[in-house]
């Protein structure tokens, strides 16, 4: 699959906006639909000169065309930040099902292989460890965070049922942890808190503990796995995700190394709903995505910590008042 035009929903996001790159550098054309709620125009202005991108400002909850020929469409618009979503909770949950259907609906349409970025938060606060694919998970679907999983829980059954009965090629990646540049530096994660914190010389806040797990990947091997994925004729889920895992404590210890900051460690115990069911540990077993894909993360934590933290110092000091 070369030289083909392929559809980037959520193509100005964090994550798409690297796809997109991938994509234009392998010699496909681009078409990136975003309605820019939670990204920053900022991550594609680079690829506005290039003729082989063009970029749709639209809401993909919407009726979505796209002219000419189609050959894949990889549906990335969502809303995946927890400040996002527990701040916007019905747009969350319509852009996992309204948006999941309608672009399922343009894949049909124009004979397009279609990729859905799901998420290992399909899992819930597991029960098993670490996650294979197999795993149903463990799910609140009426606690806050609900509106987040079942979105994608709901986008995966829609995807399976467009591949089962109407034909569509589709393909299903569960996304683990993933950072690097272009992140936001208010989207509420851990990478990016600490991060900002860390360079602000503020205390780096860790929620109770700090002993949930987590693993982190770096962007661009998370795109080299999607591309992959988009290339298989591998129909079910594949986990994508770094399977080195590590507490939280000791991940802001590391984010304290490598920044060189003065900042503290602070513990805290939220007063809102951000860490509701939130999961204690979270690994992705990839024994699937090496087997079928030939695909492993390359990038250490060390090395992308060092790019991310890079980024966020220009980012901090541009969005700093003069």
């Amino acid at each position: 699959m070369s030289g083909k035009h392929i559809v980037v929903t959520g193509g100005a996001g964090f994550i798409g906006s690297h796809l997109a790159d991938r994509l234009l550098h392998e010699g496909h054309r681009v078409t990136a639909i975003d309605n820019l709620a939670t990204a920053h125009p900022r991550n594609i202005e680079h690829l506005m000169g290039n003729p082989g991108f063009r970029f749709i400002k639209h809401d993909v909850v919407e009726y979505v065309y796209v002219d000419g020929d189609v050959d894949a469409i990889m549906h990335l618009a969502s809303l995946p930040s927890p400040v996002d979503y527990l701040r916007k909770p019905i747009p969350t949950l319509k852009v996992g099902a309204l948006g999941t259907h309608k672009v399922l609906g343009l894949a049909r349409a124009k004979r397009a292989r279609f990729l859905l970025a799901s998420t290992s938060e399909v899992y819930g606060d597991p029960q098993v460890h670490p996650q294979p694919e197999a795993y149903w998970g463990n799910v609140n679907p009426t606690g806050p965070r609900g509106v987040y999983d079942e979105s994608k829980r709901f986008a995966e059954a829609m995807t399976m049922a467009y591949h089962r009965y109407h034909g569509v090629e589709t393909r299903i990646c569960r996304i683990f942890n993933t950072y690097g540049p272009r992140m936001r530096a208010d989207d509420g994660r851990v990478v990016t808190n600490f991060i900002a914190q860390a360079v602000r010389g503020e205390p780096i806040t860790v929620y109770d503990d700090g002993g949930r797990t987590r693993s982190f990947c770096y962007v661009t091997d998370l795109v080299d796995g999607m591309v992959r994925l988009l290339h298989s004729e591998e129909v079910e889920p594949v986990n994508l995700g770094n399977p080195r895992e590590m507490t939280i404590l000791e991940f802001a210890k590391t984010v304290q190394k490598l920044t060189g900051t003065r900042s503290q460690i602070e513990f805290i115990r939220p007063k809102d709903e951000r860490t509701q069911d939130d999961p204690h540990i979270r690994q992705p077993d990839i024994s699937k995505a090496r087997r079928v894909l030939g695909w492993e993360p390359g990038i250490s934590l060390e090395q992308g910590l060092g790019l991310t933290i890079d980024y966020f110092r220009k980012l901090l000091e541009m969005e700093r008042p003069s």
